[in-house]
């Protein structure tokens, strides 16, 4: 539980771009228990839904609510102060936009969203392009982006 200051809650809320979390997956729960985040955003899975390694982060003490992808992108949240809600699995807009870039959940009273922007290089060209059709459906998410 989030430590209590006064008769104010305070809640740690991370965010760990892990390149990969099944090759990382030790390393993460190490630092999950060193650092002890109430609520984690999890960017650059890099792993299918199906591979999400929710069991070994139940393990160590949090719950998970993902959007994966084989080989790029995926974000995930997770909690250890009640398992996230999802509300939002992808950027409104762009139904054909099948990237793993965003997820929000309610978690502990709020929404919180996990965003794996896209990097847009090399400038002019169609990933420059994507990154400003992605920004633009991000615009629409004031609360979120």
């Amino acid at each position: 539980m989030a430590a209590r200051r006064g008769s104010r809650s305070r809640l740690r809320i991370a965010t760990f771009n892990v390149n990969g979390l099944t090759s990382r997956l030790e390393s993460v729960i190490a630092w999950l228990g060193e650092t002890q985040p109430d609520v984690v955003c999890l960017q650059e899975l890099k792993t299918l839904n199906a591979n999400f390694p929710a069991i070994a982060l139940a393990k160590a003490g949090y719950d998970a609510a993902w959007v994966g992808q084989k080989s790029w992108n995926g974000v995930a949240i997770l909690s250890r102060i009640g398992a996230p809600v999802v509300t939002r699995s992808r950027l409104p807009g762009d139904p054909a936009d099948e990237q793993a870039r965003y997820i929000e959940a309610a978690v502990g009273g709020l929404v919180i969203a996990s965003i794996y922007l896209p990097n847009g290089n090399p400038q002019p060209g169609p990933k420059f392009d994507y990154k400003l059709a992605w920004s633009r459906g991000c615009g629409g998410m004031r609360r979120a982006c």
